[in-house]
């Protein structure tokens, strides 16, 4: 990975005021923490969006939001943020890294705030894709663990707006056209298996791509599911089993063939045309 982190061209808040439920002034400051080989964003009231560009012109008119896991109480910054914009990036992808609200709120479900955020920033990046050079039906969206199942709930189908549609970037469609599931979490009940509804998908979900460790502690069965139910609504998806490697590696290389899930990922996407063969 990346010793430096890349540089966006402009972050940009997501809410003009206030983000829906939050109070005018954050109860506790935002931190960035690093410990463990990994930053963290912590209390996070007041999301953005920091836009990424590859260079020289190299963007292929397809963009990527990027959604870090970290149980909706943290946000992985590096490992599941900034590290996958850089690959992004090699791929000639627009990325757009998604700070999202965290922790949880306590006093709404688990998924509603990132969701609205996400929702925001799937609208807001498509109503200025002429301006960045992307293409309006080519946004997808991608995400680890919490983030997965924030982009889970964003693709189902039939899930409405999570926020009344206030300007006129709300006006832009607030689906991802493309999904990536990468050991996504709580996308079923663990003890019955049955999908949770909010992520249960619809017919005009979108294609996906998922990724997910044997014995990752978030079951594996969440990709499954998900999968299957593309599956039955006629919809593209691919999905990868890796016998070993846990949770919450990102993009690091391991002894385990779970690191190579970008590879996979890369020849999905080429194979849809959204960025060209290699």
């Amino acid at each position: 990975m990346p010793a430096t982190a890349p540089t966006p061209v402009l972050t940009l808040p997501l809410w003009d005021g206030p983000a829906p439920g939050e109070p005018a002034v954050p109860a506790k400051p935002e931190q960035m923490i690093t410990e463990g080989g990994v930053t963290r964003a912590n209390d996070v009231s007041v999301p953005t969006i920091s836009v990424y560009q590859p260079a020289g012109g190299r963007g292929n008119g397809t963009a990527v939001v990027v959604c870090p896991g970290g149980g909706y109480h943290i946000l992985a910054w590096d490992l599941e943020g900034t590290e996958v914009v850089e690959w992004l990036l090699s791929c000639g992808i627009t990325a757009i890294l998604l700070k999202y609200r965290c922790p949880v709120r306590h006093d709404r479900p688990r998924h509603e705030a990132g969701v609205q955020d996400l929702q925001r920033a799937l609208s807001l990046v498509r109503s200025r894709a002429a301006e960045w050079g992307i293409r309006p039906d080519r946004i997808g969206a991608l995400g680890f663990s919490a983030g997965g199942n924030c982009v889970a709930c964003a693709s189902a189908g039939a899930l409405p707006r999570l926020y009344p549609a206030g300007d006129a970037a709300d006006q832009a469609a607030c689906r991802p056209d493309f999904s990536v599931l990468v050991y996504p979490a709580w996308l079923v009940d663990y003890g019955t298996l049955t999908m949770a509804p909010e992520v249960t998908p619809a017919a005009g979900a979108p294609p996906a791509f998922l990724a997910h460790a044997h014995d990752d502690g978030h079951s594996s069965e969440s990709s499954i599911a998900y999968y299957l139910a593309l599956k039955r609504l006629g919809i593209n998806a691919e999905l990868h089993i890796y016998g070993s490697g846990g949770h919450g590696y990102g993009l690091r290389p391991s002894a385990h063939a779970v690191h190579t899930w970008p590879a996979r990922c890369r020849e999905w996407m080429a194979g849809r045309g959204l960025i060209p063969m290699a």
